[in-house]
């Protein structure tokens, strides 16, 4: 009987996880749109980003000469980027149409031209 006992311990606990697991039915996969990016005196690259609605996005920035910013308020984000560390962004493209990104840290005279845009596709 001890055996029976132990089988069943164990047993029960695991069908029901498995039958748990098939009720929720098959769950698909996030696409995740990785992109590495730097951003250097006034200029992102890449400067133009285009993506799916729907994937999730992880934007892997390095700031290469200086610490810069990313805002992107279509998305509520604004990130600090540091010099010669790699900065990582993630979000999902839950709308779609074109969407500008800019450096929220002062960064020079050409600061006011650092942008790019973020283009989300159906």
């Amino acid at each position: 009987m001890g055996r029976m006992r132990r089988f069943l311990v164990v047993i029960v606990p695991v069908a029901f996880l498995a039958v748990l697991a098939l009720a929720q039915g098959p769950v698909a996969p996030t696409e995740v749109h990785e992109i590495q990016m730097t951003a250097k005196k006034y200029e992102y690259n890449p400067n133009v980003i285009t993506v799916k609605k729907g994937e999730h996005v992880k934007l892997i920035i390095t700031a290469l000469d200086r610490d810069h910013g990313f805002k992107l308020e279509a998305y509520g984000i604004d990130q600090k980027l540091k010099k010669g560390e790699a900065t990582t962004i993630e979000f999902t493209a839950d709308k779609t149409g074109t969407f500008e990104f800019k450096c929220s840290e002062f960064c020079g005279m050409g600061h006011g031209k650092m942008k790019g845009k973020l283009v989300v596709e159906e």
